[in-house]
């Protein structure tokens, strides 16, 4: 366009028109901040509800806990474990007396055991394939009590008493 009045007033029209933009942007700018503003004081009112909520339910606990601990008395809980610690030493005492062992010495070597087992499997065999499985096994010969006074009754058989 030409310099002149229809340029000038189109000129004045168009800075109008960016000053309500600017306006416009101004209150857009605006109210996004007071909501913004707005979302951040509900969310504290939530937290602060919730905050409370849980002093409340830690406070319920305390007094609970307190009443359930007012019960336990910590003098009986500790005279009970000293004896179950004194029974599992009893306990301990016994099946170390019932497990002792008699004549068998501590440096066994393996390899005789092994050779021994070996021995005894073939002589299983052997007695298998020719039917001498009733008779007393070889490893058992040396082993047969000797303090047997009487033989077995028979059925049928009453035993006087002695005297």
């Amino acid at each position: 366009m030409r310099d002149g009045p229809g340029k000038t007033a189109i000129k004045q029209k168009a800075l109008k028109v960016l000053q309500r933009r600017k306006m416009y942007e101004s209150q857009r700018d605006q109210l996004q901040q007071q909501s913004w503003n707005m979302e951040q004081a509900s969310m504290m009112q939530d937290n602060l509800k919730n905050v409370m909520t849980t002093v409340d339910a830690m406070k319920t606990t305390n007094k609970a806990l307190k009443q359930q601990y007012g019960k336990i008395n910590i003098d009986k809980i500790e005279r009970m474990q000293d004896e179950m610690a004194d029974l599992m030493d009893i306990g301990n005492d016994i099946n170390e007396s019932i497990s002792r062992s008699y004549d068998v010495p501590e440096d066994v070597d393996e390899s005789e055991l092994d050779a021994e087992l070996e021995a005894l499997g073939e002589e299983v065999e052997l007695e298998g394939m020719y039917g001498a499985s009733e008779a007393t096994p070889s490893f058992m010969v040396d082993e047969v009590p000797q303090f047997i006074d009487e033989p077995p009754q028979k059925e049928g058989q009453v035993k006087e008493a002695a005297g």
